[in-house]
C-alpha cells in the first residue's frame, strides 16, 4: 500500500493564520462544516490533514523525531562531543542544556507551533464529526472522530514529554482563547485518558475493517496501547515547578495508572489482532513500507516518499550515492559504544540493533562496501537503505514511517504493569517471556533469565529497565522511560562509568582486545569481522591476519591514546543532574508573542 497524505479542504480554504502564544494554526475555515463532516470522504480528508503537521519541514520529521530522546544511557548524538561543540544548538538540544533562543528551534515554524497546528485541526475535525457527522448511526464516522481523538492525545502526550506544562486547547482557536496560559499537565493527562477511553468504543480493530487495515491508520489496539503508554506517563516521575517528582492527583496515583496499563495491554494482547514475527522482520517491514496491519507494527506515523528523515536521522550511514541509495546520508544519532558489549552474544537484537561499520564513501563500479567506523561512531542498524524495495532519491528525506508503537512495547508495558501491582506473577513472566524467548533462541539462558528476574518485585524491574534497553535503544522511547521510572539521573552517571571502563577495558570490559581484525565476504562488500566478543584475544585475531588474510584495525588505541575520549564521555549531559534539566524551554519566540501569559515557568 502507497503511502499518502491529504490536505484537508478546510486547511487550504484557511488562508489566514491566528498567530497566538503558543501556535501558528490554521483558523476555521469560511466553508460551511455541516457539509465537510456529514461526508465521510469530505470529513476523512480533514483526518489526514492532521497527519500534515506531522511531516512539515520543522515539526516531528525534522525537530522532533531527531532530537528528543537522544543522549540516554544506550543513545546520543554521534558528533560534536568536544568542549567546544556541546553547547551548539544541535548537541544541547540532546545533553540536558537546551536554552529558549536555541537556533534549531527559536521560529515560529518549529514542533512545538506545528504540534499546536496538528491540535487545531484535530479540534476543528472533533467540533465537527461529534456535531454532524452521525457517529451513533454511522460507524465508518465514528472511527475517524476516534482517530482524531486519538491523534490529538499522540500530539498532547509529545508536547507534555517535552515542555512539560504547556497551554490547553480543547477546543478550535476563537478570539476569546487567543493567549493561553501553561496547564498543569496533571489536567491534560486526565482529559487525554478520558479521550482515549471515549476513542475505544469508535475505533475498529486492526483489520475489522477497510480502514484499518493499514498501520498508517488509528486503530482500536494503538488506542488502548497508547492509553497505556499516558498512564504509566502520568504516574510516573516528572519535573515539575517545586522538583522532580511524581503527580500528587490521587485521580493519578501510580498504582491507578499501573491499573490502567496492565488493562489496556492485556485486552490487546488477548485479542490477538498484532503478531510479533522475527525481530529482524518487523524492521525490514519497516523499511520495505509494508504497512499491512496485523504483524507488530500497531501504528505508525505516514510519511509520503518525499518526507520523513528517519533514515536520515536513526539510520546505517552510507556516506555516498551507492547501489543501495541515491541519498548519502544516516547515523546522525547511534547506540552508546558499550550497548553491544551489554547484549548477550545470542541476543539476535544486538547486531540488528547496533552496527560498527558504515558504508564507505569510495565507489568501484558505483558500488559502496562496508567499512570498520570508529569505537565513537556506532551506528544503529535497525532502519538500512538497503532493506528498502526504493531508492532514496531526495536530499535529505527517505519517506520511511516512524513506528510509535509495536507489540513488543505492549508485552513489556503489560509486564511492568502487572509485576508493579502483583509482582512478578507467572502473567508477567509469560509476558517478558514473549519478548526474551524472541531475542534469545537458546532456551537454557532464556530460562535463567526468567528466573533471575522472576526473584523479587524489585529483581523484576530491573529486568524491565534493561530489556527495554535492547529491545527499543534506537527508538527514541528510553528517555521518557528514564524519567517516568524516576532513574534518570542514576543512569546517565552509570552511562558514563560504563563508558569510562570501556575506554580503559575495565570491570565487565576487561576481556576485549585491543583491535578489530575483518576481511571481506565472497560477495566483496560484507564485513567478517573477529574482536567485537567477550573473550576474543588480539593473539587470535593475529592468528587469523597472518593465516587467513584478515586486516586489522585499532580499536580501542591509536597511538597509544584511547579513541573513547574523556570530552566523549562528559559531553553526554553537560549539567549536575539531568532530571532538572530534562524538559525543554517553551522557545523565547513564543514567550514574546505571549502577551504576558505565556511563561517559562512551569504551572502550579
Amino acid at each position: 500500500m502507497k503511502k499518502f497524505i491529504k490536505y484537508s479542504i478546510l486547511s487550504i480554504a484557511a488562508i489566514g493564520l491566528t498567530t497566538s502564544c503558543d501556535m501558528d494554526a490554521p483558523t476555521k475555515s469560511s466553508l460551511d462544516a455541516s457539509g465537510v463532516y456529514s461526508i465521510y470522504s469530505a470529513a476523512e480528508q480533514e483526518i489526514m490533514s492532521i497527519h500534515v503537521s506531522f511531516g512539515e519541514t520543522n515539526s516531528y520529521r525534522g525537530r522532533f523525531l531527531p532530537y528528543y530522546g537522544v543522549n540516554t544511557d544506550c543513545e546520543w548524538i554521534i558528533s560534536g562531543h568536544g568542549y567546544a561543540d556541546r553547547l551548539t544548538d544541535k548537541n544541547s538540544l540532546g545533553n540536558y542544556a537546551t536554552l529558549p533562543n536555541n537556533g534549531q528551534m527559536n521560529t515560529d515554524n518549529n514542533a512545538y507551533a506545528k504540534f499546536y497546528e496538528g491540535i487545531e485541526r484535530a479540534n476543528l475535525a472533533i467540533e465537527g464529526i461529534k456535531k454532524y457527522g452521525d457517529v451513533e448511526n454511522n460507524p465508518d464516522m465514528a472511527q475517524l472522530l476516534g482517530e482524531a481523538l486519538t491523534l490529538r492525545a499522540v500530539i498532547y502526550c509529545d508536547l507534555i514529554k517535552a515542555w512539560g506544562d504547556v497551554p490547553a486547547r480543547f477546543t478550535p482557536n476563537t478570539a476569546d482563547n487567543l493567549y493561553m496560559p501553561r496547564c498543569n499537565r496533571d489536567v491534560i493527562y486526565k482529559q487525554l485518558l478520558a479521550d482515549l477511553l471515549e476513542a475505544e468504543d469508535y475505533c475498529y480493530w486492526p483489520n475489522e475493517n477497510k480502514i484499518t487495515k493499514t498501520t498508517e491508520r488509528v486503530s482500536k489496539a494503538f488506542v488502548k496501547g497508547l492509553r497505556a503508554r499516558i498512564a504509566l506517563y502520568a504516574g510516573g516521575y516528572s519535573l515539575r515547578k517545586d522538583g522532580f517528582r511524581k503527580s500528587t492527583d490521587p485521580e493519578l496515583a501510580p498504582e491507578k495508572m499501573y491499573q490502567i496499563a496492565k488493562d489496556e495491554c492485556v485486552d490487546i494482547i488477548n485479542k490477538g489482532c498484532c503478531k510479533m514475527g522475527s525481530f529482524k522482520e518487523n524492521f525490514d517491514k519497516l523499511c520495505k513500507d509494508n504497512v499491512t496491519a496485523g504483524g507488530e507494527s500497531i501504528w505508525e506515523i505516514p510519511f509520503s516518499d518525499g518526507r520523513g528523515r528517519v533514515l536520515y536521522t536513526w539510520g546505517l550511514r552510507h556516506q555516498a550515492v551507492d547501489q543501495y541509495t541515491g541519498q548519502a546520508q544516516g547515523g546522525v544519532n547511534g547506540p552508546l559504544p558499550y550497548l553491544y558489549y551489554d547484549y548477550d552474544a545470542d541476543d539476535v537484537r544486538r547486531d540488528i540493533t547496533c552496527s560498527p561499520y558504515q558504508w564507505s564513501k569510495t565507489l568501484v563500479n558505483g558500488n559502496s562496501k562496508q567499512e570498520l567506523n570508529k569505537i565513537t561512531g556506532w551506528n544503529f542498524g535497525k532502519l538500512r537503505y538497503e532493506w528498502m524495495n526504493r531508492r532514496v532519491t531526495s536530499t535529505n528525506d527517505d519517506g520511511v514511517n516512524w513506528q510509535y508503537m509495536r507489540m513488543a512495547d505492549v508485552y513489556l508495558m503489560a509486564a511492568e504493569a502487572i509485576n508493579a501491582l502483583e509482582g512478578p506473577t507467572t502473567q508477567a513472566r509469560n509476558y517478558m517471556n514473549e519478548v526474551i524467548g524472541r531475542a534469545i533462541p537458546n532456551g537454557v539462558k532464556v530460562k535463567g533469565l526468567l528466573d533471575q528476574y522472576c526473584a523479587s518485585q524489585d529483581a523484576f524491574f530491573k529486568g524491565i529497565v534493561d530489556q527495554r534497553a535492547f529491545e527499543f535503544a534506537g527508538e527514541a522511547l528510553r528517555k521518557a522511560d528514564l524519567i517516568r521510572w524516576g532513574i534518570i539521573d542514576e543512569k546517565m552517571a552509570e552511562a558514563k562509568a560504563k563508558l569510562t571502563r570501556l575506554a580503559n577495558r575495565e570491570g565487565e570490559y576487561a576481556d576485549l582486545p585491543a583491535k578489530l581484525y575483518f576481511k571481506y565476504a565472497a560477495d566483496g562488500e560484507t564485513l567478517q569481522i573477529y574482536g567485537l566478543n567477550h573473550g576474543d584475544t588480539d593473539e587470535y585475531g593475529k592468528t587469523l591476519k597472518d593465516e587467513q588474510g584478515y586486516e586489522e584495525k585499532g580499536w580501542f588505541l591509536s597511538n597509544g591514546e584511547n579513541n573513547l575520549k574523556q570530552d566523549d564521555i562528559d559531553g553526554l549531559y553537560v549539567v549536575d543532574k539531568p532530571s532538572m534539566n530534562s524538559l525543554w524551554p517553551i522557545w523565547q519566540t513564543f514567550i514574546d508573542k505571549g502577551n504576558g501569559v505565556l511563561l517559562q515557568e512551569l504551572a502550579d
